[in-house]
């Protein structure tokens, strides 16, 4: 797993997709864990035109927010305060429907950029979040925390799809935890994950 012991303006790792294609669809998969009460970036997917392409948010207890393109939408999830979770978002071009799952258990789906798609060019980053492509970073903004078991795929998880996921037995095809590429920069720690 991913540590980011401190808050920072420097401190993220930078993820490299092994597809690179404009995207009609996005599911976004991770476990994180911080004690944080403020607003703090779990996923960061900018392009030259967006900078919030594809950003997962969270504030403690159970609010996310989830922007795609110019548009965000707030979810409340069934979360537990100061424990890991497992947090899943789709994204549907063709409908528009953005899906939050955590945990295993669905929220309300919501609609958002209905016929529009994400750019080739990508920058993605964990625990910042971009202010501009690749960076513009603010320590307010800043993950505390852990994330492991990040995964990205070009296509809209069913919820099916999600449960193999939280087990373990269904890897992204643009981002795979369990063959990532990645550049750490600043001072993040890789660590065991602790069961």
């Amino acid at each position: 797993m991913f540590v980011f012991p401190k808050e920072t303006d420097t401190a993220h790792v930078i993820l490299r997709p092994t597809i690179t294609k404009p995207l009609q669809e996005v599911s976004v998969c991770l476990r994180t864990f911080s004690e944080l009460s403020r607003w703090y970036p779990l996923f960061s997917l900018a392009t030259p035109t967006y900078k919030d392409a594809f950003l997962i948010r969270f504030q403690a207890p159970t609010n996310y927010m989830v922007y795609t393109g110019y548009s965000s939408n707030v979810f409340k999830g069934d979360s537990e305060p100061s424990d890991w979770n497992h947090i899943c978002v789709t994204w549907d071009s063709q409908t528009g429907v953005v899906r939050l799952c955590v945990n295993g258990k669905n929220t309300t789906r919501r609609v958002s950029m209905k016929g529009s798609s994400i750019a080739a060019e990508t920058s993605i980053v964990l625990g910042q979040e971009q202010d501009s492509f690749g960076g513009g970073f603010d320590a307010s903004q800043s993950l505390v925390g852990e994330i492991s078991d990040v995964h990205m795929w070009d296509y809209a998880l069913t919820p099916e799809d999600i449960h193999k996921v939280i087990s373990g037995r269904h890897n992204g095809n643009v981002i795979n935890w369990v063959s990532l590429y990645y550049e750490i920069k600043g001072e993040v720690l890789v660590q065991p994950r602790l069961q």
